[in-house]
């Protein structure tokens, strides 16, 4: 197709403009053109060749320096259709199969879908140049746009692979929250489908599918993140009522009130998705979290003010909830129940490598992250046993201690968890609570131990009997001293933990 030159200077100096305004704030000013490209040269209609050459070596340079992520942020609602368009037939004319091309031409192409020039007009279907393939007005605007292009082929297999896109939308409309939409895979599948168009991505029909589903898709998106955002901060606003200033752990990283606070969800919607997915997802994550853990639901709300007739020292420990054991032991979620058996089944697998592998002279003694963790020769055996998936006396016997154990373990490290809390409320009340959960989960296996040590009186096996009973007394005395710290007066709790009575 023999194109005129001068319409095609026109373009790229149209996008040239564009480009350059939008550098204009990283550089401090204005951006210094070439010359023979400056607006008055552009005018001229000597060697329109050369210009032409020209111009298309410094867009090359202009595109490595404006990304995907930043021309998305330049496009808004009161962009001109007509940059819009000319960036359209320049990024067509180039037949560039990268991301960063690609991307950046799905952008435009969506903001041409978002914002018709005449409101509703692509609400209507047409039909096709031969008055029998239905087409999208959209997608005929789209082949007016870029007349006077080479545009791609498309094959059949291609037109085939279009119709996914009318099923992943309608997975992502059935999306019942953001990390539901993010785990689904959805935008990784979108993303991987766009690059096997290759070069025909660059299809009217190719462009106008992907616009209308982007359009989609993003409408839920938003709406998905902006209701994540909106619990999340609910929950921060609860938590800071109380006097609290940690929500929750997210990547081994404690996620504060003032974190919650400098979100901004405007700015992270605006970024690229594909840059800005992590963010997102982190964002689920602590929703994902709150959710399973509720912040402060269950602890009474502690006094606003301390006495004044008391030492300074004083009033700061009182600023530490009364707790209602009860009600927070009947408040336990199974959401908190599996949350902590996975972290006693990474004790007791911990404890088992350590035995399994250590000097016999030292295996009784295991290194945990606060104390030394001290195993009878009974326990020591079981930790070490190689029959633990057996059904039978043994294994079951085996599989108690590994619990009572595990559990007493878990305890005594939130214990001094809640010492080393003394000075952080907020802290405080998240051990405390992971404590009432290991109390229930204590509950049951005390239950459960009690069952296998009557099938050991059953089979005559005084030795397991004793073994097991030895170990749930050490997990009771344990529970005791939880129990007498979560209940002890604020003055007496530090006491409590320290002294170990």
């Amino acid at each position: 197709m023999v194109e005129d030159p001068k319409w095609e200077l026109a373009i790229l100096a149209t996008v040239q403009g564009f480009y350059e305004k939008l550098l204009q704030e990283p550089v401090g000013g204005e951006v210094p053109v070439p010359a023979g490209l400056e607006a008055v040269s552009l005018q001229s209609d000597e060697d329109v060749a050369g210009t032409l050459s020209s111009m298309h070596r410094w867009l090359k340079l202009l595109d490595m320096a404006i990304s995907p992520a930043r021309l998305r942020i330049a496009f808004t609602a009161d962009t001109d259709p007509e940059i819009a368009e000319a960036m359209l037939r320049y990024f067509t004319r180039k037949k560039d199969v990268s991301d960063a091309t690609r991307d950046k031409t799905d952008l435009v192409a969506t903001f041409l879908y978002r914002h018709p020039r005449v409101a509703g007009q692509w609400e209507q279907r047409g039909y096709g140049l031969d008055g029998s393939l239905p087409l999208s007005p959209f997608e005929i605007a789209l082949i007016e746009i870029l007349a006077d292009a080479e545009v791609p082929p498309l094959s059949d297999e291609q037109s085939q692979l279009l119709r996914q896109f009318d099923k992943l939308q309608d997975e992502a409309q059935n999306a019942r929250d953001l990390n539901a939409l993010l785990e689904s895979g959805v935008i990784t599948r979108v993303r991987e489908l766009k690059r096997s168009f290759e070069n025909s991505f660059y299809h009217p029909g190719v462009l106008a599918t992907i616009a209308r589903y982007n359009s989609t898709f993003g409408k839920r998106f938003d709406e998905l993140f902006l209701e994540a955002t909106s619990q999340i901060k609910r929950f921060a606003s609860e938590l800071e009522e109380q006097g609290g200033t940690i929500l929750g752990t997210v990547d081994g990283i404690d996620v504060t009130v003032e974190h919650v606070a400098s979100l901004k969800e405007g700015e992270l919607l605006r970024i690229d998705y594909a840059n800005a997915l992590e963010k997102f997802r982190r964002v689920s994550r602590l929703r994902k979290t709150l959710e399973q853990r509720p912040p402060m639901r269950r602890m009474v709300k502690p006094p606003a003010t301390a006495s004044p007739s008391k030492p300074a020292a004083d009033r700061k420990v009182q600023t530490r909830p009364v707790l209602d054991l009860a009600a927070m032991r009947g408040a336990v979620t199974p959401q908190q129940i599996s949350s902590e058996e996975a972290k006693l089944s990474r004790v007791e697998e911990s404890i088992r490598v350590f035995v399994r592998v250590a000097d016999p002279k030292f295996r009784q003694v295991v290194p945990m992250r606060f104390f030394n963790l001290i195993l009878a020769p009974a326990e020591a055996d079981a930790f070490s046993a190689d029959y633990l998936q057996e059904q039978s006396l043994r294994a079951e016997v085996a599989r108690a201690v590994l619990r009572l154990v595990a559990v007493g373990a878990r305890m005594t490290t939130e214990l001094e968890e809640l010492r080393r809390a003394e000075n952080s409320p907020s802290l405080w009340r998240l051990h405390a609570e992971s404590l009432v959960v290991l109390l229930e989960i204590e509950r049951t296996a005390h239950e459960g131990t009690g069952r296998v040590i009557s099938s050991a009186k059953q089979q005559g096996n005084p030795t397991a009997v004793e073994t097991l009973q030895a170990s749930q007394k050490k997990l009771n005395d344990c529970s005791e001293l939880a129990l007498k710290t979560l209940t002890a007066k604020p003055a007496e709790k530090a006491t409590a933990a320290r002294s170990g009575k």
